[in-house]
């Protein structure tokens, strides 16, 4: 690891350290709600990754657990691995409060440090929601690590914002960053992403990537991409055009021109590695 990229890591960590003290009163991730049986996952995920039932499923980047508790409820044995130890101590107390603590554990850990910290145990589903790609420098060594942790048969579910949604405006209207520009990005912002009060650990870096460098990093991983599914509606309303629609996510009003928001990815793992 050079100095550059320990920089990276300890930035973002910190800064998803102190987002767990928020996300975890705010009424974003609604904890009570979930404690009380709300379902964070969308309809259309758990129909494109199926029956779940005695599967081994590794949720990377599971943050405070509520999706992979999720995958639990549907008869999964889930693992949740996430750098922010402060959000695996909140998973951890979470799946014992829902009394699923004897189908998940969590583990603290780096994404590219995974394997090795699950032993290279092999998983039937890994799984990745959205808003997990932007934090990671280098996809290829990623789907190195999604097709080392699959058992043969195995697959990936990938369901993500549109790389394209990040090169628009804050309006929507109009082209305001480069697609191509893979450069990391520095910011330095008081807010997260949910209600609640300010964060103080305020600085973290973020990659754009490319739809085409997600596909080619897991085809040259050796996995098969089974679907590549682009959709016209988001979780949040990323821009102010967008209107909410009767299940909760967010698209363009009826008539205008859209853009892709978000995509699903799933893709196997047919043979062994080498």
């Amino acid at each position: 690891m050079t100095d550059e990229t320990d920089r990276w890591l300890r930035l973002n960590r910190e800064n998803w350290d102190d987002r767990v003290r928020v996300h975890a009163q705010s009424a974003f991730y609604d904890l009570p709600g979930f404690r009380a049986g709300a379902e964070p996952l969308r309809p259309v995920e758990v129909a494109e990754v199926g029956d779940v039932t005695g599967l081994r499923l590794l949720h990377l980047q599971c943050h405070m657990g509520q999706d992979t508790l999720a995958w639990a409820r549907r008869g999964a044995r889930v693992t949740g691995v996430d750098f922010s130890s402060s959000a695996i101590d909140v998973a951890r107390a979470l799946a014992d409060e829902v009394g699923l603590a004897d189908r998940a554990r969590f583990v603290v850990s780096d994404v590219y440090e995974a394997p090795a910290a699950l032993d290279g145990e092999g998983f039937d589903v890994v799984y990745t929601g959205g808003g997990a790609l932007v934090w990671l420098p280098d996809l290829t060594r990623w789907a190195r690590v999604v097709a080392s942790s699959l058992a043969v048969g195995g697959f990936l579910y990938l369901a993500e914002f549109h790389p394209l949604s990040d090169v628009l405006a804050e309006d929507g209207s109009r082209l305001e960053f480069d697609y191509f520009d893979g450069r990391p990005e520095e910011v330095d912002y008081p807010h997260t992403y949910t209600d609640g009060p300010p964060l103080t650990k305020t600085a973290s870096v973020q990659w754009r990537h490319q739809l085409g460098e997600v596909v080619t990093a897991l085809a040259s991983a050796g996995l098969r991409i089974d679907f590549l599914r682009e959709r016209p509606s988001t979780l949040f309303q990323r821009y102010p055009s967008l209107m909410r629609g009767p299940a909760g996510e967010y698209t363009f009003p009826a008539g205008r021109p859209r853009v892709p928001l978000m995509y699903a990815l799933r893709a196997t793992r047919d043979r062994p590695a080498g």
